[in-house]
């Protein structure tokens, strides 16, 4: 008599077969399209950032803090998307492969298949809480303290074709000017004396000199006009073939304020502290709807695979397109709508409970409502039937239309 033994499944780390395969499928994906994401974000606004400081003391020097101070930023925004795509990618790739359809036959439930991507969703649910509760608050003063500092620098001794300096008492701007902004042409000065007298100064051309100490720049100007008031108030004027003056170029730095004048810059815990306590300045509603935006950002993650599963396994009959599509939608939609119920929590037209919860559970209860409905017959759901009669009858349109382009 022989007995029949039943396999057990492998574990590694405290993981089955089953999870490991489809965490390793997931994470490629996930890794790569957030890096690309955070780098595309990161690089426009690098752009941005080096075009608004064009004139600062140090330039490249306050971009490279300011871009650091915003990965936590972007990586919380780029993080559901990364996480979406790699969901879709992953079950789209099993279920083209049969791999699906394998284990739905060997007695494996949609519910099991989508345990390890729901975990992951949990984990992930709590980076999201570490970088939105505690990183971003503390970035965005850091920020802030940046940018404060690169507006009140001062002058860095060069000057970009059509840009304005516009320093205490000193304003000056140069039609055309050289790659490292020293050698001008058509340069043009108005500034105060010491002792208060207007001064105007045009020149057909200027070289500008940095002092080693870069303290102050000189200006050595040819063929040009100097204007200057005189003590009496008749203006002077002198017509100039070379002409020397200099200009101060730090500015001096005022100090920000302490972090937590807004909202944003608070962690959870403050604003949970602050808004049992009422003691904050700020309104009650404004710190409520603001930890409940946090919260239901992270919350949502683990149900993102509820709303994959049924889009992605519908790619199998040609849907690949629309599905993604009404995917990406439907996150800007979550977005908005969370958006909105914190500024009509804000405004005081909502308790804000109910302007953030609302549309959460409204979304979540969807991607339940669509998992549910397609346990039975995988990617078979209302969406996704929608979607595919849409479909069938654009791409029916286009090939009617083509019929009749090639009969006349």
């Amino acid at each position: 008599m022989t007995t029949a033994l039943t396999p057990k499944p492998t574990f590694t780390f405290g993981l089955p077969l089953l999870d490991r395969y489809v965490l390793r499928l997931t994470a490629g994906p996930m890794l790569g399209c957030l890096a690309v994401t955070l780098i595309a974000l990161l690089l426009e606004r690098a752009l941005r950032l080096l075009d608004l400081l064009a004139q600062s003391s140090d330039r490249f020097g306050f971009v490279v803090q300011l871009t650091g101070q915003l990965v936590p930023h972007y990586f919380g925004l780029a993080l559901p998307v990364a996480f979406f795509v790699a969901l879709f990618i992953v079950i789209t790739r099993l279920s083209d492969g049969s791999e699906i359809d394998g284990l739905l036959a060997s007695g494996v439930s949609m519910p099991r298949l989508a345990t390890p991507f729901i975990c992951l969703g949990l984990a992930l649910t709590l980076v999201s809480l570490i970088v939105f509760g505690y990183m971003q608050p503390y970035s965005r003063y850091a920020y802030r303290a940046v940018m404060h500092a690169a507006a009140n620098a001062g002058w860095n001794g060069e000057l970009q074709a059509g840009a304005f300096v516009t320093e205490d008492r000193l304003i000056m701007t140069a039609d055309r000017a050289d790659p490292q902004g020293q050698r001008l042409e058509g340069l043009f000065i108005r500034r105060l004396t010491p002792t208060g007298r207007e001064e105007v100064i045009t020149a057909t051309t200027a070289d500008l000199q940095v002092s080693q100490d870069r303290l102050n720049v000189t200006l050595n100007l040819q063929n040009g006009r100097r204007i200057l008031e005189g003590t009496d108030g008749v203006y002077d004027i002198l017509d100039f073939d070379s002409f020397s003056t200099t200009a101060p170029l730090a500015g001096a730095t005022e100090l920000l304020r302490a972090r937590g004048g807004d909202e944003r810059e608070l962690t959870l815990g403050e604003l949970a502290s602050l808004a049992g306590s009422g003691d904050s300045v700020l309104p009650r509603s404004t710190l409520l709807s603001e930890l409940y935006g946090r919260l239901a950002r992270a919350a949502f993650l683990p149900f993102l695979p509820l709303i994959a599963f049924p889009l992605g396994l519908a790619t199998k009959r040609g849907r690949r397109t629309p599905g993604l599509v009404f995917a990406g939608i439907l996150l800007l939609a979550f977005q908005h709508a969370l958006q909105l119920g914190q500024s009509l929590a804000e405004s005081g037209v909502v308790p804000a409970f109910f302007g953030i919860w609302t549309p959460f559970a409204l979304f979540t209860g969807f991607g339940v409502w669509m998992f549910m409905g397609s346990r039975n017959r995988p990617g078979e759901t209302p969406i996704s039937r929608l979607i595919g009669t849409a479909g069938d009858r654009i791409t029916r349109a286009m090939a009617a239309r083509d019929a009749r382009v090639r009969a006349s």
